[in-house]
């Protein structure tokens, strides 16, 4: 019997890409043959995303590039907008197979008999039933991988169908994480990246367990210390729950580097109460100043809302101007979309969609202006950059460790390698350049 083919779409965050890998794993240990998406396969599987509207509508689009390939695979779908919205899904012309949150790392269970469904069978659960934790990493489409240490979310904002999706917050015991970790530096990964809904939240066991068993600084204490990892890099984190001691300790460390990704959501404190987020504007202006202070040279990425329901122009031009005066090198902008289930859809106040739109292009604007002045602080100064695998138009990019995007024409033998370079100039595309120092493994 030839080989059975399987192959992959992830939409949406980290974490899905994180535990795509993982259930592609699976699927390799039942005889699978991974393929690319745009390859011809028996099974097609799509990761789904509940943040944005895009993300929904995208579903469809994914599922009729798949049936244009192959007419007869099977096609499941899995993620959060699966377990929010499953029988949305399985109403889908072609959809076999809709697996729910604590179902989808068991795909290959209910992958028994491969001909086409007449509708989509659906298998999730009620999201209280999602108490237990599976840890996840992904390797093999980058340099670097993106290691899951946490879940779900135990916060209530007004706008977020994350705790839906997800459950509540739980998380990989530390043993997991460094074994974890462990494996992927033995692969050659130099770059781990650590994923999660609500990261600093770590320590929260399963079952509904609120205590922490240990905390965030504790697992980047112990991760600090795991030998062959070259590059640790945090992702988002609240900024309630990023804690001097942490900041502190990435200042000095060996491996954790200077970029951090901080949601704001709103620079109106008024808004910021609408959303239910857990501080005011001021605290996150004292995180900004403590990570300077330390290390003059570190990234800081915001994500920010606009259009929430409530934001006057007045507001606006208030969060506007208070990233303006920030020292933050870029921005995630997100047009706020109305979600079923969430308190913030049945708000007074709604912003039209086209000053939702206008105001999503200023601050869009606003993010160039900062990464240019973030990449000409860094001319001059000295760096190392991982390259990345792809070939894009002759050229190969990397990053430094402090977030800078770098290019040198392609050269196949610079994938996957660290290198000490100086930042000299900032080409026209907005991508800098470099003079090479030293190369390292």
């Amino acid at each position: 019997m030839a080989q059975k083919k399987v192959a992959f779409y992830t939409l949406g965050c980290k974490l899905n890409f994180s535990e795509t890998s993982t259930i592609a794993r699976n699927f390799k240990d039942e005889g699978f043959e991974r393929v690319d998406f745009k390859e011809e396969a028996d099974i097609y599987v799509i990761n789904t995303c509940s943040v944005t509207d895009n993300a929904d509508k995208r579903f469809k689009t994914i599922v009729k590039q798949a049936q244009k390939v192959n007419p007869d695979a099977f096609v499941a779908a899995v993620g959060c907008y699966a377990q929010l919205k499953p029988q949305e899904l399985a109403d889908v012309h072609g959809v076999d197979l809709v697996l729910g949150a604590t179902e989808k790392f068991k795909i290959t269970d209910y992958i028994n008999d491969l001909s086409k469904n007449d509708f989509g069978h659906v298998h999730s659960c009620e999201i209280e039933e999602a108490d237990f934790y599976v840890g996840s990493y992904s390797i093999g489409d980058r340099t670097r991988a993106f290691l899951k240490v946490q879940d779900g979310c135990d916060y209530k904002c007004t706008y977020c169908t994350i705790p839906l999706a997800r459950g509540i917050s739980r998380s990989d015991e530390l043993l997991n994480v460094l074994k974890n970790a462990k494996e992927i530096s033995e692969k050659g990964i130099k770059e781990i990246v650590l994923t999660g809904v609500n990261i600093g939240d770590y320590g929260k066991g399963e079952f509904g367990n609120k205590k922490h068993e240990h905390t965030f600084y504790e697992l980047v204490e112990a991760l600090d210390k795991v030998e062959g990892i070259e590059r640790l890099r945090i992702s988002s984190i609240e900024p309630n729950l990023l804690k001097n001691e942490t900041i502190d300790f990435v200042s000095k460390s060996r491996i954790f580097v200077p970029h951090f990704h901080i949601p704001l959501q709103s620079g109106s404190n008024e808004i910021l109460k609408l959303m239910r987020r857990r501080y005011m504007k001021e605290l996150y202006v004292d995180r900004v100043n403590k990570i300077k202070e330390v290390m003059p040279h570190a990234c800081i990425g915001v994500d920010v809302i606009v259009g929430f329901p409530g934001e006057t122009d007045e507001m606006f031009l208030e969060t506007y101007n208070f990233l303006t005066n920030l020292d933050i090198s870029y921005l995630h902008v997100f047009t706020y979309s109305e979600r079923d289930n969430t308190v913030a859809a049945t708000m007074e106040g709604v912003v039209p969609k086209n000053v939702r739109a206008k105001r999503s292009k200023m601050l869009r604007g606003l993010s160039v202006k900062k990464r240019r002045a973030y990449y000409e602080s860094q001319i001059g100064s000295t760096r190392t950059v991982l390259f990345e695998s792809e070939n894009k138009e002759g050229y190969i990019h990397g990053f430094t460790e402090n977030y800078v995007k770098v290019k040198t024409p392609w050269n196949p033998e610079l994938v996957n390698t660290l290198h000490e370079v100086t930042l000299t100039k900032i080409d026209d595309d907005g991508i800098v350049r470099f003079d090479f120092v030293k190369t390292y493994a």
